[in-house]
Parts: C-alpha cells; sequence; structure tokens
C-alpha cells in the first residue's frame, strides 16, 4: 500500500446523506484504514445525475459546478457509488464542451474521482479490510460501476478477504435491477419486472445477505424483497468490508414468510 498520505473527499452522495448515513461512515472507516485523510466538504451537492439523465442538461450543470468548487482542493474525490462517481468522471466534461475553462476544471475533477472499491485496490493496494461476517452472500453488479467503470473483481478481492463469509454469485448477477435512476419512475411496469427477475435469482443462490456497492440499487431491491416476504438483507458491501453491520437491513428487517 502506498506510504504518502492523500487528502481525499468523499462525496457522501444524496441516497447515502438521505437514506443509509452508515454507508458514508464505513467509507470513512475504509479510507482511514487505507492510509487517507478524509473529509466531507459541506457545500458538495447532487451530482446532477437525475437531471441529466432526464434531458436538463443547463440543471446538471449548475450542480456540477457547486461539486467541481466543493472538491477542487482535494488529491482525490471517492464516492461510494458506481453511478455518481462515473456522472462526475464521465459526463461532467461533455456537460462544459462549450466553456474552456469550466470543461478544464470538469477534466481536471474527473481524474482524481474514483468509486470506493475501486479506489481501495486500484489506487490504495488494499486487500484485506480486517472484517469477519459468517454469511451467505450474493453480489449484484450495478449497471454503471459495471458497464460505465469497469467495477467487478474489486469488489470481489475485498469480499474475499471477509472471514466466514462465503460469496456465491446468482445467475444473472449483471443483469439491470431495473432501478436506473428516473426509469423506475418512468417505467414502472418494466422495472418492477427486473427487480422481481433479480429477486429470484438472489434467492436461488441461496443467500442469506445481498451485497452492492450503489444504494440506489439496494434500495430498489431491498423493497421488493420486503414485499415479497424474503429473509435475504440487502447492505451496501461498505457496511460489511468496514465491519458495520449492527444496524438493520437496508429497508428494515423483512417480514418472514410463516
Amino acid at each position: 500500500m502506498p506510504d504518502s498520505q492523500p487528502r481525499v473527499g468523499l462525496f457522501v452522495t444524496c441516497l447515502v446523506d438521505l437514506f443509509r448515513p452508515s454507508v458514508g461512515f464505513a467509507a470513512v472507516r475504509l479510507l482511514e484504514a487505507a492510509g487517507c485523510r478524509v473529509e466531507v466538504p459541506e457545500l458538495q451537492s447532487c451530482c446532477g445525475q437525475p437531471a441529466y439523465n432526464s434531458g436538463d442538461k443547463s440543471g446538471a450543470a449548475v450542480l456540477a459546478r457547486q461539486v467541481i468548487a466543493a472538491f477542487a482542493a482535494f488529491d482525490y474525490v471517492v464516492a461510494p457509488s458506481g453511478s455518481c462517481a462515473a456522472m462526475v468522471k464521465l459526463h461532467y466534461p461533455a456537460l462544459f464542451a462549450g466553456d474552456p475553462k469550466m470543461r478544464a476544471e470538469a477534466e481536471a475533477l474527473a481524474a482524481r474521482t474514483h468509486e470506493l472499491l475501486s479506489f481501495l485496490v486500484d489506487v490504495r493496494g488494499m486487500r484485506d479490510t480486517g472484517a469477519s461476517l459468517a454469511a451467505a452472500a450474493t453480489y449484484h453488479d450495478s449497471c454503471s460501476g459495471l458497464r460505465e467503470l469497469g467495477i467487478k473483481a474489486q469488489p470481489r478481492a475485498l469480499m474475499s478477504s471477509v472471514k466466514g463469509l462465503e460469496l456465491t454469485e446468482m445467475e444473472n448477477g449483471e443483469a439491470c435491477c431495473g432501478f436506473g435512476g428516473t426509469f423506475c419512475v418512468k417505467y414502472d411496469g418494466i422495472s418492477d419486472s427486473m427487480v422481481s427477475r433479480k429477486c429470484a435469482d438472489a434467492e436461488a443462490s441461496g443467500a442469506e445477505l445481498l451485497l452492492g456497492g450503489d444504494l440506489g440499487c439496494l434500495l430498489n431491491i431491498a423493497g421488493k424483497l420486503r414485499r415479497q416476504g424474503s429473509a435475504i438483507e440487502a447492505r451496501h458491501v461498505a457496511e460489511v468490508l468496514a465491519g458495520m453491520t449492527g444496524q438493520p437491513p437496508i429497508g428494515g428487517h423483512a417480514e418472514r414468510k410463516k
């Protein structure tokens, strides 16, 4: 692991802030264990992805400017979310195609921005978090993390170090869960069909835990599991890797089938 102690700005994300703050605390614990100095800028805002995906690029640009300013001073920017990290890393520069100064600032930020697990493994060289959890788990690869950022091996490398954790890959593990940000609102019927298949594959894996790296996906899947009365618990993988699994799973305790 590199000896230097970089200054890392944690991009908390809206969903973590509003629905699952423990993911943010788990991210801080992991980053500090990786030798980083972690700060959480108070001026950070939504990354602008919902507006961007809905065609409101001017609105997304307003939010992007605020994010760029908030994280300008950090060596790295790290987010516990593939979708938010991909927005900053891949789409911010395009938002300012007609503004050379802002485009340069967006590109500079993009180059320093990473999703949490890829940062820990690829940049900081982490291989073992020292966590332990006796459980059978399966993992959901989110679309943005997998397809936009190439995140697949990194979470599995870290999960393999968790003592007692048995990972079983579910069938169609790379299939979308149907969340897709505003997609699940615009096309609720299609989204429900997709998440139903995802939950069926999770059940068939025999897992007690469904882990993932994007809270949007996990909220969607956890909600469906709970409505179906499934005993599977959904958690962000950072909580497991940081040894922070003492609170109820995402969505609360499932209503067990009798």
